[in-house]
């Protein structure tokens, strides 16, 4: 017989992915109280040990774009404590389980239900008409069925204890992925394809279908040192035709797995036939180890000493319903990168649509067919700038007191291409448990807060200025919090790093990343650019240039004002100057253009080469300076961003990292570098000073570092913590020591002082960082309380 426990919060979650997680620790954080259940043993949902896809995001494709707020703590929390390498698929292991864990653990307000399924919504008033979804417009359709407006609690079994649970709450969030208490609640929903014509969408099907996006397993080997025979089962699939492979899209490259391409979805209903899609892809995954064990001429010899040991058995999805919400999200606007009022979080994927079918299709997705060219006209019609996410979009119009977070969200296919990826559906989840606590907190309701959100009101405003507060990127805004003190300080340091450029030997910020320079040296027989701050003069500009031929060659260049560091126009704003360097043979040759530019107005500027050429290449630099990041040709009017820098020098040196930069409003380069860094030629200690005219009844003190914005997760090794993070700081309040922080690797820090104190200098004391020989901020706030 089951036992039965009824049991009463603020904001119940379903659904422990990272959407889930990260909306349970918001909201626990915001003082509410908050149940979590998933079905799973383990946290994370596909990013978890059980699936093992890595957090991809923004920061895939645009240099300081990667995500912050409760996933930056999680990932880099992963890095710090993980011995293994980082790869896109199957690598992932129960260090980031346990992480997870660890941060809902660490909630005093936040309880766990794992291996709990929810079975049914009970809705104010009675359960709702079960209605078949239909296809009339050519995709799967549910339309609202629901009698009642409100979720009053969501019945769930742990099978594993025959346990049945009521969760009563006032306010829910569907993080489920496939939206089963939307479902469940009577809520309209999608599923398959909307056609072209009906939303204008260029990556949306001439017709409207059912079809979808499959389904994955990974597959993990290990090299034992030994020959390791492998001998498939009957039922795996054989492969015989080194085409399918090779010419198709789906090249086994790495002897260790990791093929996001062992996927299938049509003709299987991606929910209802799971299980059946799980069987095909274990046949399938087997069946593409033998071939690279036994019969790729290419891999045979590479894999003869790995062994399999780890072969996924829960199918991570891709896409299954959608739930139609107070906005609906197309993708024009995130091609137009729209301003909405009530934007809460930014993505910046690619519009990543996967073949229907997978590995039973003529071909892998468009850009693995393509070899990942960076240059083609697919790569450029796909590639997003970072773009906002409205909070509306993550509301269900149909019930409410239902929140939707993940790839359930409020959206037609094509634009969920791209806001699908784990670290964008985590800032998802983060904003609506943000949300769900100020709604708490205010005794609001969810229809309140979406009448303020589409008129970009003064309630979606306080939830905007919190995400920030907590560490969140929302594109546009900046700090405008009144509580903060330190908006009217005025800042000086001890010292400032000039901004000289980098060379290929200089040690910079980044460099311990993988893959950061990219490559030693990019050729010039494409079009090549780099970003510099200018504080307003500029005399000379020098390039470190490689020409193989035997004559000097004329690189002509131009410099261009920039609207922030991700306009990816070629030309930019204006074009400010016009000019070439003469490139002699030899490596490493430094050439020089006299610019003799007087900018006016501090600002971006972009150096751009004009034309190809065959023997030219542009060395790369050691490192990064925030926001200083080279970009690539992507099509005839746009670049695309490089995740590290080319070597150049300025002259005379600009003042891009003042002490000011701490109260930029932002906690990224955008605008502006938003960094301070002291001098790295003058070592350590260092110090940053926030001074008032009046005393400063300061209570509390949040630091902000600069934190592995630079690239995704994947780019950082094990045991990785970020070299520009202080390591050992103190905090003074009118000369008098108040913090103290040694062994310090987390990029944000909140001090709440023992007893406030009237202040006029606030002085922040960099004794040693973790590896970086400069001290550097992004943000100081104080407050009262």
């Amino acid at each position: 017989m089951s036992k039965r426990i009824e049991q009463s919060f603020d904001v119940v979650v379903a659904g422990g992915g990272m959407a889930g997680v990260c909306a349970a620790i918001a909201a626990a954080r915001g003082g509410a109280r908050v149940c979590l259940v998933h079905e799973r043993p383990v946290l994370g949902g596909v990013a978890s040990s059980e699936m093992r896809v890595t957090v991809h995001g923004a920061g895939h494709n645009h240099a300081f774009a990667r995500e912050t707020g409760i996933v930056s703590e999680l990932l880099a929390e992963e890095r710090s404590r993980n011995h293994e390498d980082v790869n896109e698929n199957g690598w992932t292991n129960s260090v980031f389980d346990q992480v997870l864990y660890d941060w809902c653990r660490r909630e005093p307000n936040l309880t766990l239900h794992l291996n709990t399924t929810v079975l049914a919504v009970r809705m104010e008033g009675g359960g709702q008409a079960d209605v078949e979804p239909h296809t009339d417009r050519g995709y799967y359709l549910r339309e609202a069925c629901a009698p009642s407006r409100r979720i009053e609690a969501l019945v769930a079994r742990t099978l594993s204890a025959e346990v049945e649970l009521v969760l009563e709450a006032p306010l829910f969030v569907d993080c489920t992925g496939d939206a089963v208490v939307a479902d469940r609640a009577g809520c309209e929903w999608r599923m398959g394809s909307e056609s072209r014509d009906e939303h204008g969408e260029p990556h949306a099907p001439a017709v409207a279908s059912t079809a979808t996006m499959g389904s994955s397993i990974h597959i993990r080997a290990r090299d034992v040192g030994r020959d390791a025979p492998y001998t498939a089962p009957e039922w795996a699939v054989r492969h015989e035709d080194a085409s399918y492979f090779y010419e198709q899209g789906r090249v086994p490259s790495d002897p260790r797995g990791g093929f996001w391409w062992i996927e299938i979805g049509v003709p299987w209903h991606t929910i209802h036939d799971n299980e059946t899609i799980r069987h095909e892809l274990t046949r399938h995954a087997l069946g593409v180890w033998d071939w690279m064990k036994n019969r790729d001429p290419l891999m045979k010899e590479r894999t003869r000493t790995y062994a399999l040991e780890f072969v996924g058995q829960v199918p991570g999805k891709r896409e299954s319903r959608r739930v139609v919400g107070r906005h609906w999200l197309v993708e024009g606007d995130l091609q137009e990168r729209r301003v909405f009022p009530d934007a809460v979080c930014h993505g910046g994927w690619g519009v990543d649509l996967h073949t229907p079918g997978g590995l039973l299709a003529a071909t892998s997705e468009p850009a693995a067919a393509e070899n990942y060219r960076e240059d083609s006209g697919y790569a450029g019609e796909t590639y997003l700038k970072p773009y906002g996410i409205p909070l509306r979009s993550l509301m269900a119009r149909d019930v409410d007191n239902l929140f939707v977070a993940g790839r359930c969200i409020s959206t037609t296919r094509a634009a969920l291409g791209s806001v699908r990826v784990m670290g964008t559906t985590a800032l998802m989840g983060q904003a609506v448990g943000t949300a769900a606590a100020l709604l708490r907190r205010r005794g609001l309701t969810l229809p309140a807060l979406a009448e303020d959100a589409a008129a970009g009101g003064s309630l979606v405003g306080e939830l905007q200025q919190q995400l920030l507060r907590d560490g969140v990127h929302v594109p546009g805004l900046v700090n405008a919090d009144p509580a903060d003190l330190a908006r009217t300080a005025r800042v000086t340091a001890s010292s400032t790093q000039p901004s000289v450029g980098l060379s290929p030997q200089d040690r910079a910020p980044f460099d311990g990343l993988v893959g950061v320079p990219p490559r030693e040296r990019s050729g010039l027989d494409v079009a090549l650019g780099q970003h510099l701050w200018c504080s307003g003069r500029l005399d000379r500009v020098d390039l470190c240039l490689d020409n193989d031929g035997d004559a000097p060659a004329t690189v002509r260049l131009r410099l261009v004002r920039v609207d922030g560091i991700w306009d990816s126009r070629k030309g930019g704003e204006e074009v400010l100057a016009e000019g070439a360097v003469v490139a002699l043979p030899g490596a490493g040759r430094w050439a020089t253009w006299d610019v003799g530019l007087d900018a006016g107005a501090p600002g971006w500027l972009r150096i751009e080469t004009a034309e190809p050429l065959a023997d030219v290449s542009w060395r790369a630099a050691r490192g990064v300076l925030p926001g200083h990041f080279g970009v690539r040709h992507l099509s005839a009017t746009r670049w695309r961003d490089v995740h590290g820098s080319f070597a150049y020098r300025l002259h005379p040196a600009q003042q891009a990292f003042a002490p000011g930069e701490v109260l930029s409003g932002t906690t990224r380069p955008q605008a502006s570098p938003s960094t301070w860094r002291s001098d790295p030629g003058l070592g350590l200690p260092q110090w940053l000073e926030l001074t008032w005219p009046q005393p400063q009844r300061v209570a509390c003190v949040e630091l902000t570092f600069p934190g592995t914005l630079l690239r995704e997760v994947h780019g950082t090794p094990p045991f990785y913590v970020e070299p520009q993070t202080p390591r050992d700081y103190v905090v003074e309040a009118d000369g008098v020591e108040v913090v103290r922080v040694a062994g310090n690797t987390a990029w944000r820090r909140s001090h709440r002082l023992d007893v406030p104190a009237d202040v006029r200098a606030l002085r922040v004391v960099v004794l040693a960082t973790n590896g970086d020989p400069a001290a550097s901020l992004v943000e100081v706030r104080c407050y009262a309380v």
